[in-house]
């Protein structure tokens, strides 16, 4: 009844560069305390255009890729479930037409040809 843990995607993100916090600065006193500092920008947002361009290519194909292999097993996994509840009906269905076949087919060969005129 144990199942072994389910595999890892095959595409996994991985963290290539290495963040470090930025050091608190120190309080300023004098005039200069009172002005907000402004906030940095973060590295996204400092990112030229092609690298921004790059980064939604490399996520989209990520998600296409999961997108593509989830689909398949749902539908795999609905089409199954049509056809387990199809089957019983196509069986009445064949066994219908199977009985009349069979009783039209025995009518045939029992019942006597007529005299030829």
């Amino acid at each position: 009844m144990n199942r072994p843990p389910p595999a890892p995607p095959r595409f996994v993100p991985t963290l290539t560069e290495v963040v470090r916090p930025v050091a608190a600065p120190m309080p300023a006193t004098g005039p200069a305390a009172a002005a907000p500092a402004s906030p940095a920008k973060p590295a996204a947002l400092a990112a030229s255009p092609d690298l921004q361009e790059q980064m939604v290519q490399r996520v989209l194909q990520r998600v296409d890729l999961m997108l593509d292999r989830r689909l398949r097993e749902v539908v795999g996994q609905l089409i199954l479930e049509h056809t387990q509840s199809l089957a019983p009906r196509l069986r009445e269905e064949i066994e219908d037409v199977v009985r009349q076949s069979v009783s039209q087919a025995f009518a045939n060969e029992t019942t006597p040809p007529a005299a030829g005129g």
